[in-house]
């Protein structure tokens, strides 16, 4: 069994050190944040100022790809959230009546709760874990290293703290996008990473709600995201009956300034059918308006075409990609990459045929999905900046999310995608799935896609708060 060092206290790096404890590896994590998330949920979610972590206050969407690594390889955190609060929700229950159950149907429930409790249970479950250290307040500040094998020309060995130097037989870089790994590769002597950057164009604002009291759930179909040509509103359910309301648009947009008004904030949120139908629940505001912009999709690779820059060292989470929150992705893409990590570190992790297969296997199992997402973020980002959206292109794809709101069968193929359990690409070609958007559209010969919310004129008497 291997001794793996992990490098930041995040979703990824308390799922990587907790999964490889419970495959019989030992494991101690790195936290540069003098405290982990506990139980006072109010009070981390609200009261924790984490600037190494901007998104810990945004909304969280875990999918069903996340739900089932809890359930199968940790089911006592999957016990933990639902007990802190969080609720479940099966795609499906969008109709009002649940079709018949198919195979593979089960994974198509979405875990409700923020990202807050996800991290307190698997705080608590690593607090308790046999052969786990925790060490808060004490981050990383270089690598330890030795003469790599071939091309790669350093072994990373271990880590080196304010408070000394840990050695490993596998080093996790969970630190994130703003982790700063890079940068001890490199001051090690390490090629630089090979990185692929895609910019959004989108700018992000939500605020947090709770329903009254008495009020467990909102409507019934809370995850309807609508949108014209320049913005769009999405409502996320969570634990505890507190929820977001988000709202989007284009960073080039003058108007997103005036967002950060909660006045303004919310008149614009009600011209929308989600904003609308949770708002007029009578919900108390939790929070200001929370924004967040220059967001990108980033792909960082350990492995050029000399091969890896480096052996013993090997990335999760958001370190390897970062995706958009559009589509939710990020939790589920850094929990499978701690569970690759606890299933393989015993396999002579310091050697370059580790770096390689972990890289071969990111680019075959997480590589797609970030695609996807900067094809899906691009034509967003194309119909807020250019007003456009009524291309042949985009009227087919909008046909296929319209009629899946009217068909189960074709629900169940947006929702397999929604949920990662079937890449697109397989999933929209099924020749059902085809043949039954081909009649709806059939049904319609007149179909353009379906623009919800205010128009410009509308919107710009919003966001000038009259």
């Amino acid at each position: 069994m291997a001794h793996v060092l992990v490098i930041g206290g995040g979703v990824g790096g308390l799922a990587t050190a907790l999964l490889a404890a419970r495959h019989g590896h030992t494991a101690e994590l790195f936290e540069r944040d003098t405290r982990a998330p506990g139980a006072a949920l109010e009070r981390d979610f609200f009261g924790w100022h984490r600037p190494g972590v901007p998104q810990a206050t945004q909304p969280h969407a875990l999918l069903g790809a996340a739900r089932t690594v809890l359930r199968e390889e940790l089911p006592d955190v999957h016990a933990e959230m639902l007990r802190l609060g969080a609720r479940e929700r099966h795609e499906l229950d969008w109709f009002e009546v649940r079709p018949p159950a198919r195979p593979g149907d089960e994974d198509l429930v979405m875990l409700q709760a923020r990202r807050i409790v996800l991290e307190s249970a698997l705080a608590t479950a690593l607090r308790a874990e046999p052969g786990a250290v925790m060490h808060h307040g004490e981050p990383v500040t270089g690598l330890t290293t030795t003469t790599g094998p071939g091309a790669c020309g350093v072994r990373v060995t271990g880590v080196t703290t304010q408070d000394g130097a840990y050695a490993a037989d596998l080093v996790v870089d969970a630190g994130g996008r703003r982790g700063g790994v890079e940068r001890l590769l490199a001051a090690a002597g390490c090629r630089p990473a090979v990185v692929e950057r895609h910019r959004t164009g989108l700018a992000y604002f939500c605020r947090w709600y709770r329903l009254p009291e008495g009020l467990e759930e909102g409507p019934r179909r809370p995850w309807a995201v609508t949108g014209g040509t320049f913005a769009g509103c999405a409502v996320f359910p969570a634990d505890n009956r507190v929820f977001a309301v988000t709202l989007f648009v284009h960073t080039r947009d003058t108007t997103r300034s005036a967002l950060r008004d909660p006045a303004v904030f919310e008149a614009a949120a009600r011209a929308f059918p989600p904003g609308a139908a949770w708002l007029d629940l009578g919900a108390e505001p939790l929070s200001g308006v929370l924004a967040t912009a220059s967001l990108d999709n980033r792909w960082s690779a350990l492995v050029d075409e000399q091969g890896p820059v480096a052996t013993g060292l090997v990335p999760v989470g958001d370190a390897i990609t970062h995706t958009n929150p559009t589509l939710g992705q990020g939790t589920s893409l850094a929990l499978w990459a701690a569970r690759r990590v606890a299933r393989t570190a015993h396999r002579d992790p310091g050697s370059a045929s580790f770096a390689a297969e972990y890289h071969a296997w990111a680019v075959r199992t997480l590589k797609p999905w970030f695609d996807f997402q900067v094809v899906a973020d691009a034509a967003i980002g194309e119909r807020f900046a250019t007003r456009a959206g009524r291309s042949g292109t985009a009227r087919e794809v909008a046909a296929l999310f319209e009629c899946a709101l009217e068909d189960p069968e074709v629900m169940r193929a947006r929702a397999r995608v929604r949920h990662l359990a079937e890449p697109p690409e397989r999933a929209y070609a099924d020749p059902e799935v085809r043949a039954r958007v081909a009649r709806w559209l059939a049904d319609r010969p007149d179909y353009a896609p379906h623009l919800v919310g205010p128009d410009r004129e509308e919107w710009a008497k919003l966001t000038a708060g009259s």
